[in-house]
């Protein structure tokens, strides 16, 4: 493939995280995303579909999902059935199959761009029962007894939250990559993609807050990018300018917090750092 992704009109993509993307696809390697939730994993590879113009099949991964039904599941059960019932289904196995998300991207006519996320909620031996199968990009069915291999070797992208550790082997054959939660400059960026013309005073007196929450000291959930997104369209949508923004000690929690601030915990500091305020008068 001789195109490279240098990001979109819809997404910031830092410069690092460009050259990740393309040395992955020139090492065929599936590439692992790590990050805070909220900091693009899963956008980035709907992204990296849009700009190369390949179609992106998803895997969204569960605690309960495991390696198999990436590959193929058999029915046993439904073709007993059927075998009572006298359904001439019965005779051809296939009928039994369903394929999975690894399988739907081998067989694809053309190059896809296969999206496994959230890996770590699975169990731990999940991304060890995939190893050959993205190494060598072809698995075996043996209900049937043929191989499935990849018509065109699919760019993997596979995100984590580092909820849990992943097996070293498995490390060994991704290329990484950590999304490090923006600067200011870089978030301005990505502001203006979502919310282009906003106010300059109103977006510099945001992110000034938006920061210092998440700077502050016992913080549980740190906000992430799509959470200060989500509360810039609420500052926007109640036409909330610069000066409605301020605050003075008084009341420490933010206009609107509910978007920032996802647990009673955090807002329950915010209201003592309020008291120490009045305290201090």
């Amino acid at each position: 493939m001789t195109a490279r992704f240098q990001g979109t009109a819809e997404y910031v993509a830092t410069d690092d995280l460009t050259i990740a993307v393309n040395a992955a696809v020139t090492l065929e390697r599936p590439l692992l995303v790590k990050g805070e939730p909220g900091t693009g994993k899963t956008e980035l590879a709907k992204q990296v579909a849009a700009a190369l113009g390949l179609k992106m099949i998803e895997w969204n991964i569960k605690s309960t999902t495991r390696a198999q039904q990436g590959l193929y599941e058999y029915d046993a059960v439904s073709r007993l059935r059927d075998s009572q019932l006298g359904d001439e289904r019965v005779h051809d196995v296939r009928n039994y199959i369903k394929k999975g998300k690894l399988w739907q991207a081998f067989e694809a006519d053309e190059k896809v761009v296969l999206l496994i996320d959230e890996i770590d909620k699975a169990d731990i031996e999940f991304p060890n029962d995939l190893l050959q199968e993205l190494d060598k990009m072809e698995f075996h069915v043996y209900e049937t007894g043929e191989t499935i291999r990849a018509r065109h070797r699919p760019i993997v992208i596979i995100t984590s939250n580092n909820e849990k550790e992943l097996p070293d082997a498995f490390l060994r054959r991704c290329f990484f990559h950590y999304i490090r939660f923006p600067d200011e400059a870089t978030m301005r960026r990505i502001v203006e993609v979502h919310h282009p013309g906003i106010k300059e005073a109103l977006l510099t007196t945001a992110l000034t807050q938006f920061y210092e929450i998440r700077d502050t000291q016992g913080l549980k959930k740190r906000p992430s990018t799509s959470e200060v997104l989500d509360w810039l369209k609420l500052l926007l949508a109640e036409d909330l300018d610069a000066e409605d923004l301020k605050r003075d000690g008084i009341n420490a929690l933010p206009k609107l917090h509910g978007a920032l601030l996802k647990n009673e915990q955090d807002v329950h500091l915010f209201e003592r750092l309020a008291f120490m305020a009045r305290s201090k008068r």
